[in-house]
Parts: C-alpha cells; structure tokens; sequence
C-alpha cells in the first residue's frame, strides 16, 4: 500500500508562489494607499481653497495668519497651534481645518520628507488680499511647481520649477 504526499520540495515550491503573491499584493496595496492619501490631500486644499474665497466674498480680506513654529511665525501650519487660530476665522465656514493623512509632528509644507499643509496671508504687499499654500504630496502628479504671484508683483514657489514636483504651492490674490 503507497501512501501519497507532497514532497519537501514541493511543499516549497507552493510556499515560495504563496509568499510571492502576497508580496505582489501588498506592493499594490501600498501604491494604492499612497494613491489615496494624495487624492485626500488635493480634495482637502480643493475644500480649503473654497472656504477662504467664501471667507474673502464675506469680509473683502483673505483670514490672516500667523503664529506657526516653522518655517517662521507669519504662517499658518497644520501640525501646531497656529492652525487652530486659523480655524477661529474659517469655524463659520469649516467645522474643522483638514491636516495632511500623514501629519508630520513638525516643519512645514516645504519641508523634505515632511507632511504638513502650510497657509500664508498676512498683509505682505497689499494687506490680506491674496494668499497661498503649500503642501507635498507623495507620488505627485508630475507637473512643476507653479509660481504664486503676490498682489504686489512678488513670485512665490517653494516646490520644483524645470521637472515634476512634490511640494505644491497654490493660492490667489483678489482681482486676479
């Protein structure tokens, strides 16, 4: 009487294609979750954006900021108090102010290998009537940073010019 039974190596063999497959999977899983998080963040800085043009029709000012650690104290970051200052001025618009999926304990939206969404407005130039944003993404869209024009003609961009970024910077200014 044979009694039938996978061998050693083939019990391998299926361990090996088993141990693959997941391997494969989890990389899928992991760019799609990175995926995620940066569609998150564009649909945050898309509602953000809504909320401070809101602000700016019922005040005739974009909301100043102020009061950040990094990357000085005339900004606003989502990873410190100044964000909850800014969230004093935009409550009657958004109950809360989004932070990055990924937030960073520090630094700010221009910062190497930090997440965090960065606001400026503050009177440079013209006194609230323009602002801008900064924030990075993971994967990127493959597109150049574009430069931010201030009110008074100054060009802001913290992100790449010549080649696909990561660090985004976006605003307006009243009157464009």
């Amino acid at each position: 009487m044979s009694r039938r039974a996978f061998t050693l190596v083939e019990l391998l063999v299926v361990i090996s294609i088993i141990g693959l497959l997941s391997t494969i999977a989890i990389v899928s899983l992991n760019g799609a979750r990175t995926k995620a998080r940066d569609t998150k963040r564009l649909a945050d800085i898309g509602q953000f954006q809504k909320a401070l043009e809101v602000y700016y029709a019922d005040n005739g000012q974009y909301p100043p900021s102020g009061g950040a650690t990094t990357p000085n104290n005339v900004w606003s970051t989502s990873n410190d108090a100044s964000w909850t200052t800014l969230l004093g001025y935009l409550r009657p618009y958004m109950s809360v102010l989004p932070k990055d999926p990924t937030q960073s304990a520090s630094g700010w939206g221009a910062d190497p290998n930090t997440y965090a969404y960065s606001y400026f407005s503050t009177g440079y130039g013209c006194d609230r009537q323009w602002y801008m944003m900064v924030y990075r993404l993971e994967i990127g869209d493959g597109l150049p940073d574009t430069a931010v024009k201030a009110c008074d003609g100054s060009l802001f961009m913290y992100g790449t010019s010549g080649g696909p970024s990561l660090v985004k910077t976006i605003g307006t200014r009243a009157g464009r």
